[in-house]
């Protein structure tokens, strides 16, 4: 424990604060104080014993049973006692000299579509409603770190669609505005992060899952290179669309939180092999005569709602600042295959994936329509239409490398709305321009999910009504870490996250 006497500080939300012992002259309550920590500042203050495992978490459960009711971000809340318990237990190990590493205490919820050992999961279906007797590859690596898993982040039904309901435990509603969506399907997570309810959060990526809900929070969120973060399961080659990566409030923190989650498994075989411990070193970098290639809405292709251009232009002063040039570019590709492309291979997998369900009637019509509808046109494919949607994407591929070979980077928005009601599970148009799938108001995410580059969303800044939007900063094949580096040279010319605070918490 502290010894008697002392005091710590740490910076928070731009202002000192005393430790929670009261002693300070600028005391704030133990909660507000534990909980708008950076996760860096609460591991080493937990590390230090500035404060204990067990104050930590009661800061949390205090602060989510305050707001969450507000939000319904996390679910499946775990008794207080038992988590108490295994805080306590963490005490005892830093008392023993045993320490777990950066996570050590920490209070973490995982995205609901990842399997947690004795915690409920439901992959926000009543047909998947569970409670696993393993954890994902990753989740056991959280727990080795020191994590006490206290709930899970909710998600849209199957992980379908980036707006975050489900039939199983409702909406979640945005950590600015709670009249309007989360995002999705890492909705929960990204709300968690804003609201200080998580320290850090996991979530996964196919189809902008951990860009989109960032970019209407105001968090960042790190779509990883496939096989960065080691996925196991029944099939272990073709899920190349989907990736797991993680969420925090600076590039620092998720960084970190990688440095967990990342490195090889044998039970994954296309895990890169890279050691995971480059992430947790400085991310501080020269980037003098760095080039950029701004690609906008693909020439005119993506309609997008008025203000989100305008936002992620002016954030250019910032890779200016940092010694870049931002430059206008185009792929020499077609938009529309790159569409058409994207939804053939996702109908495939999703497919596989459900198909099981979808043949049993009775379990069909507890799917949501747009479930059934992604599995209805992967039974429509043949073997063919499959093959020449892979050779579309290495097309694709070849012609984003002679991009890269001009550019370092490239910046795309990180959705073509804002957040937008949360009664309403899609958006049928932008701008008067009809959208004729459930997931095409997102297809600006496509492009780099459908070649796995590494791909981190960061904060703009908000329109005249107040709701937040993003941008990715998207990498070069594998470059994870040069897109952190970017990341945090952007925001030190920016303070998003830190000076502009949901209403909830700035009262």
């Amino acid at each position: 424990m502290r010894q008697a006497g002392k005091v710590s500080t740490v910076v928070a939300a731009g202002v000192i604060l005393g430790d929670v012992s009261g002693t300070a002259k600028q005391q704030v309550s133990p909660g507000s104080d534990i909980v708008m920590m950076s996760a860096g500042e609460l591991s080493h203050a937990i590390r230090a014993r500035q404060v204990s495992c067990q104050e930590v978490m009661a800061a949390y459960l205090a602060h989510i049973e305050a707001l969450n009711p507000k939000v319904n971000a996390i679910v499946s809340l775990q008794p207080r006692e038992g988590l108490m318990k295994q805080a306590a237990e963490r005490d005892a190990e830093l008392a023993r000299g045993q320490y777990r590493g950066w996570m050590h205490g920490f209070p973490h919820a995982v995205k609901d579509l990842a399997a947690t050992r004795g915690i409920r999961t439901t992959w926000g279906s009543p047909l998947l409603d569970t409670v696993p007797d393993y954890d994902s590859i990753f989740v056991e690596r959280l727990r080795r770190a020191g994590v006490i898993i206290i709930g899970k982040t909710n998600a849209p039904e199957f992980g379908l669609g980036s707006q975050s309901y489900n039939p199983v435990f409702g909406t979640t509603l945005n950590a600015y505005d709670q009249s309007k969506c989360a995002g999705g399907s890492s909705g929960g997570a990204a709300v968690s992060l804003a609201l200080r309810m998580l320290p850090v959060a996991d979530g996964s990526d196919m189809m902008g899952s951990l860009r989109n809900p960032a970019a209407f929070n105001n968090v960042l969120g790190f779509r990883t290179s496939f096989g960065r973060v080691p996925s196991g399961g029944e099939e272990l080659f073709l899920e190349q669309l989907s990736v797991n990566g993680p969420m925090g409030r600076t590039a620092s923190d998720v960084a970190m939180l990688l440095s967990v989650m990342a490195g090889p498994d044998p039970r994954a075989p296309l895990s890169l092999e890279q050691d995971p411990s480059v992430f947790a070193e400085p991310l501080k970098r020269d980037f003098k005569g760095t080039r950029l290639a701004w690609l906008g809405d693909l020439g005119g292709h993506l309609p997008m709602e008025p203000g989100i251009a305008d936002l992620c232009r002016a954030s250019f002063k910032a890779f200016e600042a940092a010694g870049c040039a931002v430059e206008e570019a185009q792929p020499d590709y077609s938009a529309d295959r790159i569409w058409d492309t994207w939804v053939t291979l996702r109908h495939w997998l999703l497919a596989g994936d459900m198909l099981e369900l979808y043949q049993d009637v009775a379990k069909r019509k507890l799917m949501k329509p747009e479930a059934q509808w992604e599995v209805e046109g992967g039974l429509r494919l043949s073997a063919v239409h499959v093959y020449n949607a892979s050779r579309a994407r290495s097309e694709w591929y070849v012609a984003m490398q002679k991009l890269f070979d001009k550019y370092d980077y490239l910046l795309l928005p990180s959705a073509q709305v804002f957040p937008f009601d949360a009664t309403v599970h899609w958006p049928k148009s932008i701008n008067g321009v009809a959208m004729d799938t459930y997931h095409r108001w997102m297809e600006v995410v496509v492009p780099a999910s459908l070649l796995g580059f590494p791909t981190i969303n960061v904060p703009v800044g908000f329109n005249q009504h107040g709701l937040p939007m993003g941008m990715q900063i998207i990498g070069r094949h594998s470059a994870d870490l040069a897109v952190l580096q970017m990341a945090y040279a952007y925001e030190q010319g920016t303070n998003w996250v830190r000076a502009h605070l949901p209403p909830l918490i700035s009262r």
